[in-house]
């Protein structure tokens, strides 16, 4: 095994900032009180926590109210799907056949529970989705309460929805509107004032921050009930004692991600252009996934990319590479226990480059040039052995 190890996995998690850790530290030593107490322990907790919602909620242009703490992303998106169809009334659920399984599995497991139907959006070659059929499904649904579930930034190949568009149309035919932003949050701005969005989510170690922490927006009016029995956390929406230093790292990391965003925006598009031109020098056949090498609209984190060269070591090649000290994926780390394709390649690719292995490397400001020429480096060692 190599000695040097290269981390390029950074869409399944990140590494925790220093400061996080060390904000982290000082709540669990000094403020360990339950933040549902009425005492100065319970109070001084609660502060904590309501201080941390507070400058989220400013960040992203919204009432501190509409900030809900959650474990993660996982469970913000199971909150709000179950929540809109058992709450809300919603009797039609459209989404697209790419989205995480944290969504996708929800809905399907909806569709069993309730009397719901599930639309799947056309999408284009590259994974795009079709917005114009996204307006078709919803005419279709003129007198049906309809939530539209699509995803900012694709977790696997990085393609980037218009937001934006897509919070009009819902708007203009009487939708709800979710996103997952797992991808998002930390590495865009957002102002969920302007964009017409009803329900957001986002995880903590997607940007630095602690795993096991997230939230989701949920805008007001918009009357969801918890889906945990117990107690009146969060405001009625998320039983269980608040894990109050999970949330102040998160709250750290947050901050940070928004304070130096132009900086590390500039830093991670180059470097992503740079190991992109490595791969198309050092291996010309390779065929990139998605819009990867579309700047605009990809996801400056995420390079997925295919390689027909190294077709004989499909099995192997993610083995091969950590042995040589390099850390990526084939797809989401949710699925990494499964030996079937990726669901979102196996949607947008043609049989033909389903044969050969894609890798998906994702980066961070702790990522470099030389950590990229390694890569390539390690890469060619197997192409030829």
């Amino acid at each position: 095994m190599s000695l040097r190890q290269v981390y390029f996995d950074n869409a399944a998690t990140t590494p925790v900032l220093p400061e996080v850790i060390t904000r982290m530290s000082e709540v669990l030593s000094k403020q360990f009180g339950n933040p549902s107490s009425t005492h100065a322990f319970g109070r001084s907790a609660k502060s904590v926590i309501e201080l941390c919602r507070k400058n989220i909620a400013k960040r992203l242009n919204v009432h501190p109210s509409e900030i809900i703490f959650t474990s993660g992303g996982t469970e913000a998106d199971n909150l709000i799907l179950r929540g809109c169809v058992r709450d809300l009334g919603v009797r039609v659920i459209i989404t697209s056949p790419i989205e995480h399984h944290a969504v996708l599995h929800t809905v399907e497991a909806l569709a069993k529970e309730y009397t719901i139907e599930i639309r799947y959006v056309k999408l284009s070659e590259t994974g795009a989705v079709d917005l114009q059929d996204l307006r078709n499904l919803l005419l279709e649904y003129p007198e049906e309460k309809v939530l539209v579930s699509l995803m900012h930034v694709n977790n696997e190949v990085g393609n980037i929805l218009s937001i934006k568009r897509v919070g009009r149309i819902c708007k203009q035919y009487g939708a709800y509107f979710h996103s997952d932003t797992v991808q998002t949050i930390g590495h865009y701005p957002l102002d969920l004032e302007e964009i017409q969005v009803d329900f957001i989510t986002a995880s903590a170690h997607k940007f630095h921050g602690p795993k096991g922490v997230g939230f989701a927006y949920i805008r007001r009016g918009n009357a969801l009930h918890s889906s945990l029995y117990g107690g009146e956390q969060e405001k009625g929406l998320r039983a269980g004692t608040e894990s109050v230093h999970d949330i102040a790292g998160m709250e750290v990391a947050f901050n940070q991600a928004y304070e130096k965003l132009n900086e590390r925006t500039a830093y991670l598009q180059d470097l992503k252009v740079y190991f992109i031109a490595q791969i198309k020098v050092h291996f010309p056949e390779a065929i990139f996934n998605g819009r990867c090498t579309d700047m605009q609209r990809s996801s400056y984190c995420i390079i997925n990319v295919g390689f027909p060269s190294l077709k004989d070591k499909n099995d192997t090649l993610l083995f091969l590479l950590d042995m040589k000290g390099v850390a990526c994926s084939k797809g989401s780390a949710c699925q990494s226990g499964s030996v079937q394709t990726s669901h979102v390649l196996k949607t947008i690719l043609p049989e033909e480059q389903l044969k050969y292995p894609s890798l998906r490397f994702s980066l961070s400001t702790f990522n470099t040039q030389e950590e990229v020429d390694f890569t390539i480096k390690m890469l060619k060692e197997i192409e030829l052995s």
